[in-house]
């Protein structure tokens, strides 16, 4: 697969390696993604995928942190990493002239972790108090509770960072027999961006990981479809934050794209029918936008909006009036177009950064082992017709599959809200 300098490979033990040549770059960057997330934990562990993300940059078998730190920062870079529901990843971005020190420190994290006693205890604190944070930080937090509410019963219900309860139970040991059995072949793939060769990266990542083989392959069980409902968190912020939406579709449905721009219509960008409607006309709220979320076998298409406790339920009930609307009545005369050149505009934007590219590689091969070009994508979206998006909005918005989740403070009539009162 090639195409606008963009290539994939294969190790010669069997590691995918796909990277992104860009022309006049100056900087280079490298990811390792490790195929293995929050819903790939038993609940006896939630967190350890999080945990060991912090945990391997402590110190390896060459380099302490602050070393890490030292040459990543003497070469003009930064080293990072995140843990995500279905993958953990850890990259490396310098300017060219010292790209080989990205790659010397990413591969030195991923194959020489200590990851011993004390490093564990100390990561732990630091951890803790992140997941102390999330929850003083609605605007993150409610995205949590609304996948947790969605996908319910199932293991993508559960969050990145684990419980803090089980957390502080985990030990070296848990971690390191994590590690060994799945931070290797099958579950790494290898991407680059920026001033990088085919050649290189592929000589790097043979030389460097093709020895992690024979890992315990994460298999996974596709989620059912979710019916409606209804979770309520109680905090004490000044505002009310909303999640609501439906289940969507997996990466590999034929109507992703169109999906996109359903959502783009409802609430992206400040001439979308939400902002316009909940915002602009009604001043409901502070803040509302939509969003497309997907994982290797499901997805989900989700509006989130904060307001006061006084209009709270008419921010929720215009939203739903909104949903009906693009449902019953279609789109409006331009409106197709003009949504297409906005996430066009935001896919060509996200261009200019070598990060923001390696980015996309790793997040779009890893939900299903493909990837499109920048001129297929452009294409894919220029080819969505009006009735495409008509009947994915049928599909789509249905109050049997509504999901709600509410975080603030304590309110009986908002805690005992129930979806079906929106009459969708």
């Amino acid at each position: 697969m090639s195409g606008e300098n963009i290539f994939f490979t294969k190790t010669s033990g069997g590691i995918p390696v796909l990277m992104e040549n860009i022309p006049g770059s100056e900087s280079a960057g490298y990811m390792v993604g490790v195929r293995t997330g929050s819903r790939d934990e038993s609940k006896k562990v939630m967190g350890i995928s999080h945990l060991l993300e912090h945990v391997v940059f402590r110190a390896t078998k060459t380099r302490s942190s602050y070393q890490m730190a030292k040459e990543m920062e003497g070469a003009g870079g930064e080293m990072n990493a995140f843990t995500g529901r279905e993958m953990t990843a850890f990259y490396g971005v310098t300017i060219k002239e010292t790209k080989d020190v990205a790659k010397d420190t990413v591969s030195d994290i991923i194959v020489n972790p200590l990851i011993n006693d004390n490093d564990v205890e100390l990561e732990k604190k630091i951890v803790l108090q992140e997941l102390s944070m999330l929850e003083n930080e609605p605007e993150a937090y409610i995205h949590d509770l609304f996948s947790s509410n969605m996908w319910r019963g199932h293991k993508l219900s559960q969050d990145e960072g684990g419980k803090p309860e089980i957390v502080k139970g985990l030990g070296a040991k848990d971690l390191r027999e994590y590690y060994e059995e799945r931070y290797g072949i099958p579950n790494i793939s290898v991407f680059a961006a920026g001033a990088v060769e085919t050649d290189e990266v592929l000589s790097w990542a043979e030389e460097m990981f093709d020895g992690l083989s024979g890992k315990k392959e994460i298999k996974r069980k596709k989620p059912g479809m979710p019916k409606a409902g209804y979770s309520f968190t109680a905090n004490s912020s000044e505002h009310y934050h909303v999640a609501m939406g439906f289940p969507a579709y997996d990466p590999d449905h034929k109507d992703r794209v169109p999906l996109s721009l359903l959502s783009a219509v409802i609430g992206s960008g400040t001439s979308s029918r939400l902002f316009q409607e909940v915002r602009e006309k009604k001043a409901l709220v502070y803040s509302v936008h939509n969003v497309v979320e997907q994982y290797s076998d499901a997805g989900a298409m989700c509006t989130y909006l904060s307001s006061t406790d006084e209009n709270v339920m008419e921010g929720m009930e215009t939203t739903a009036e909104v949903y009906r609307s693009i449902r019953e009545n279609g789109l409006e005369k331009g409106e197709l177009e003009r949504t297409k050149n906005l996430l066009k505009g935001a896919i060509v934007r996200s261009m200019e950064s070598t990060e923001r590219r390696m980015y996309r590689l790793g997040r779009e091969f890893m939900l299903n082992g493909k990837y499109q070009s920048l001129g297929d994508r452009l294409k894919a979206i220029s080819a969505v017709t009006e009735e495409d998006v008509v009947r994915v909005a049928a599909d789509i918005i249905k109050g049997s599959r509504l999901n709600v989740s509410i975080l603030g403070r304590e309110n009986r009539e908002i805690e005992g809200f129930n979806c079906s009162g929106l009459d969708l």
